[in-house]
């Protein structure tokens, strides 16, 4: 006799009552509600336009604008089209955010390693810089830089002239214009191109070296030789540079020749520090004999000769007492081959081609420059201001990012002798950097719209050319806006996406 099973199952519950089914109603609900609001945005404007008469779409980008810029770096004129100012207020929005990340970068590396110094002086300095800056409102810097430094300065007349005929006043700074000739391209391809292959040359040279202990035959016989014809030419540059201090030390071609030759010679000795210490001193000596001459000029000759030497003094000294290692060191790879290619490939074409690359020199006439170069103070304030405020942020990514690291990754890398200069490049910086590089994404950013703040001084960025004169004379309040929208946040996902795929780069591969 069969016996049946009479045990009740589980009760069954209402789908209401269903975790997922309950989860995907809540999010139909949601989306119905946020397309309902959206369509009710959409119709509501649709009617306020109709009302007052207003149409809607891109036409208007293809009307003359009617007005002209101050600064471009394309031609633009009153006969333009809107697009066309929209691409202007596009490309200098580029430059000044470009130009600030690049040295707002460096600055806030310098001064985020300056706060770990063991020097209680550099320290204290670098943590006021970064304590008062990020802690002044931008928009105020700004103002500063532009009204209270750049419109300070004198009229045209009375401008501040600075060497290689650079020129500061009211209207800003006037540089010498580049005038390359067609040639030129050709030039500057192969400069992209010797670059790469250098870069490539070095990461190729340095992973054969992390399999073998060492580098290979060929790199290593040819950054010899490069060694001896950069110290030859830079040796040549050097001891012809000191008769342009001091006239008495004019020799000729042929002591310069000879010199560069005894330079060359050694560098393949342990002594060779000492000829990059000469040599160091010399370039420095002119330089700065330059520099001050041109910042100086009413000064004697003889003070300012001796500057430059207590200047160029300062140099070799710093130079002899950080460089303590043998120019032959199979630890590092020479930089003298990768410089080489950079500089003799793209010098080899502009002699075989016959480019030239002439300047035009701003010359003062009776009003203003004629010729030259002018960067305008409203671009200027905006660069300097963004990339000082910038940095004291960097600055604080760089010291948390170094603190990071453990100690005993230190004290190891001194257990192996390494200097203080190479623990920090070699064992400390690779690992700081990927706690550094999220962060630093968002300072670069910021940095990228605050730039929307230059239309505070006049500079003619997007914000202030597309959102600003193009919209109140067309009109187009929804397209201009939702175009200027598209565009930083293009700008944004952009970055991110760049930075992101560094962090992969370098960050830590766990085993």
């Amino acid at each position: 006799m069969a016996v049946q099973d009479t045990t009740a199952g589980p009760p069954r519950t209402a789908f209401y009552n269903d975790p997922v089914i309950r989860g995907i109603l809540y999010q139909v609900i949601v989306a119905g509600l946020v397309i309902a609001f959206l369509t009710w945005i959409v119709l509501n404007t649709a009617q306020n336009l109709a009302a007052q008469n207003k149409s809607t779409g891109f036409g208007f980008l293809f009307e003359t604008s009617g007005f002209g810029i101050s600064f471009t770096l394309i031609p633009f004129d009153r006969s333009s089209y809107y697009w066309q100012a929209f691409v202007v207020g596009l490309l200098n929005t580029l430059l000044v955010a470009v130009i600030g990340i690049v040295f707002a970068t460096m600055l806030g590396f310098v001064l985020g390693v300056a706060r770990l110094s063991s020097n209680w002086l550099i320290a204290r300095v670098a943590t006021v810089y970064v304590e008062v800056i990020r802690n002044i409102p931008l928009l105020l810097q700004l103002f500063f830089w532009y009204f209270a430094v750049l419109k300070a300065m004198p009229a045209v007349r009375q401008s501040f002239e600075l060497p290689l005929s650079i020129f500061v006043n009211q209207r800003g700074i006037i540089v010498p214009r580049p005038l390359p000739d067609a040639e030129i391209f050709w030039v500057a391809v192969t400069a992209v191109l010797a670059l790469v292959a250098a870069i490539a040359m070095v990461v190729w040279a340095t992973r054969v070296r992390t399999k073998t202990g060492h580098y290979p035959v060929v790199v290593s016989q040819a950054s010899r030789v490069a060694a001896l014809i950069v110290t030859l030419g830079v040796g040549y540059l050097a001891i012809s540079l000191l008769g342009t201090v001091v006239p008495a030390l004019s020799f000729g071609p042929v002591v310069p020749l000879v010199g560069a030759a005894l330079l060359a010679g050694l560098s393949l000795t342990p002594y060779a520090r000492y000829g990059r210490v000469f040599i160091g001193f010399a370039i420095g000596w002119a330089v700065a004999n330059f520099l001050l001459g041109g910042m100086f000029a009413g000064l004697g000759e003889g003070i300012i000769v001796l500057g430059a030497a207590l200047v160029a003094l300062g140099i070799a000294w710093t130079m002899l007492s950080a460089d303590r290692r043998s120019a032959a060191t199979e630890g590092k790879l020479p930089l003298a081959l990768p410089v080489l290619i950079v500089i003799a490939l793209p010098a080899l074409v502009y002699w075989v081609t016959g480019a030239s690359l002439a300047f035009e020199m701003p010359v003062l006439e009776r009003f203003n420059f004629a010729g030259g170069l002018q960067l305008v103070p409203e671009m200027v304030a905006l660069v300097l201001g963004l990339t000082i405020y910038t940095a004291a942020f960097i600055a604080e990514n760089v010291r948390s990012g170094i603190q990071a690291v453990s100690k005993g990754q230190t004290e190891a890398a001194s257990s192996l002798g390494l200097r203080e200069g190479d623990r920090l490049r070699l064992v400390v910086v690779p690992q700081a950097m990927r706690v550094i590089i999220p962060p630093l994404t968002s300072q670069y950013l910021n940095l990228t719209k605050n730039s929307s703040l230059g239309a505070a001084i006049g500079y003619p960025e997007l914000v202030n050319v597309f959102m600003g004169t193009t919209l109140n004379q067309t009109g187009k309040a929804i397209e201009v806006i939702a175009i200027t929208m598209l565009v930083y946040l293009t700008l944004s996902l952009t970055t991110s996406a760049f930075m992101n795929w560094y962090n992969a780069r370098v960050a830590l591969v766990e085993r």
